[in-house]
């Protein structure tokens, strides 16, 4: 494995520069630079310091296991205890490290969804089928069919059906 090409997809995927990597690590932009044409390597602490930067560590770094790309219909899990008329499937379980969680959410004619306080991350929403209200501290919003919604979680919120036919929603979470 060519640990600099890899180190450099990691700070590429994160927007730095070499300059910028090298300035949060107290490292030189020169060191980072041979670093990543594997002409220097790193002691093992410096190498936890530039990972730690990049947002992962040594185990995640050096693991060959392929991260899992497709899911399933089947491998779907059921949220319970949902509001009546209301049915969420998670969409991709035991992921680790995810920065999302996406569900399908399907709501039959006038059922919603429970109020959700203020949280971290942000929602986005596909109307895949029917149409939603979504309230946002108490404002309604409508979504139809092919359109799509995008707020922060820091409002109180819930969706409804206001149709007479079931709506369908691909729900996406930033956590």
């Amino acid at each position: 494995m060519k640990l600099g090409s890899k180190l450099k997809r990691l700070r590429l995927a994160r927007g730095y520069t070499q300059e910028e990597l090298a300035d949060r690590c107290d490292l030189s932009r020169s060191f980072i630079s041979q670093l990543e044409s594997d002409k220097v390597s790193p002691s093992v602490e410096t190498l936890e310091r530039i990972l730690r930067v990049l947002g992962t560590d040594l185990k995640h770094f050096f693991s060959e296991e392929q991260k899992k790309i497709v899911f399933k219909k089947d491998e779907r899990v059921p949220v319970y205890d949902l509001p009546k008329g209301v049915k969420i499937d998670i969409l991709m379980d035991a992921v680790e490290d995810k920065e999302l969680d996406a569900k399908i959410v399907e709501l039959e004619p006038g059922a919603q969804t429970d109020k959700e306080d203020y949280h971290d991350g942000d929602e986005f929403g596909y109307v895949v089928e029917g149409s939603v209200d979504i309230y946002i501290d108490g404002k309604r919003y409508r979504a139809n069919e092919g359109e799509c919604f995008y707020y922060s979680g820091d409002c109180v919120h819930y969706m409804r059906n206001p149709g007479k036919e079931k709506a369908v929603i691909l729900w996406i979470q930033t956590i």
